[in-house]
């Protein structure tokens, strides 16, 4: 295995953008998830896949493997949870692993919380000179979508929006700040309806609302693979969010 070859996350938030903007985004469309179980050493799980499938290797060999229309793969990995990318074309991935591989562009990689997809945008708003309100056409761009995971999002709002008349502002203030997800554009509008059901409830029942303040709107970008430890804190969050993932990736399998 290259030594150089970097595929250790140093947080939750680096493994999610590396994955979303230099992996994705570039093309890595088919994945395989990877659980390594308590009791196994990941990194010896590690040295496995990546030698076994020859993950490692320079950015000018990867393109001369593009042109002659063979397959790419990548390997990152944060705590024990890590993933398998690869290109569309030919490799024995596809037959090693035909049984486990989903791809991002039908179905989203479900990862440390979040749910990224490759997706076609929606509506945008196309002004003219004759029409400067602007009206709505579809926008035919392929981006990648990073948002929270269903499930997860589900269990957020039987929470918030059933302690919407229990708790004081301040509560909602420090709770809405610190959920843990970075505030990519679709999070934003999952933050922004949830904090509107939030406040819909307790504008009813004569309480204050929650300004729109509550929530981060600027993304951190960070260096992936940066040399730093993960805090025990931000290890508890993916520990606690493991089992809503699996019981996904479970019920993908079966689909």
């Amino acid at each position: 295995m290259r030594e150089d070859y970097r595929y250790l996350a140093a947080s939750r938030e680096g493994f999610i953008q590396q994955v979303a903007t230099s992996y994705v985004n570039r093309g890595y469309r088919f994945f395989v998830p990877v659980w390594i179980p308590d009791g196994k050493e990941p990194e010896r799980v590690d040295e496995k896949l990546i030698g076994w499938y020859g993950v490692a290797m320079d950015s000018g060999k990867r393109f001369r493997r593009k042109d002659k229309g063979l397959a790419n793969l990548q390997y990152i990995r944060f705590g024990r949870f890590a993933l398998l990318l690869a290109t569309q074309g030919q490799h024995e991935f596809f037959e090693c692993e035909a049984g486990n591989i989903r791809d991002c562009w039908k179905v989203p990689i479900i990862a440390l919380g979040y749910s990224i997809k490759y997706v076609q945008g929606g509506n945008v708003l196309k002004r003219t000179q004759a029409n400067p309100l602007g009206s709505p056409e579809r926008d035919r761009k392929h981006r990648v979508r990073v948002q929270i995971a269903r499930s997860l999002y589900t269990q957020l709002t039987a929470e918030l929006v059933g302690q919407a008349c229990c708790r004081r502002e301040e509560w909602f203030r420090w709770r809405f700040w610190n959920l843990g997800f970075e505030p990519y554009a679709p999070v934003r509008k999952q933050m922004l309806e949830l904090l509107r059901r939030v406040n819909s409830k307790r504008k009813a029942s004569g309480l204050s609302i929650i300004p729109a303040d509550v929530i981060r709107f600027r993304r951190r970008i960070v260096k992936p693979f940066e040399s730093t430890v993960a805090s025990t804190a931000e290890l508890a969050e993916v520990i606690e969010t493991r089992s809503i993932q699996r019981g996904h990736i479970n019920q993908l399998s079966r689909s």
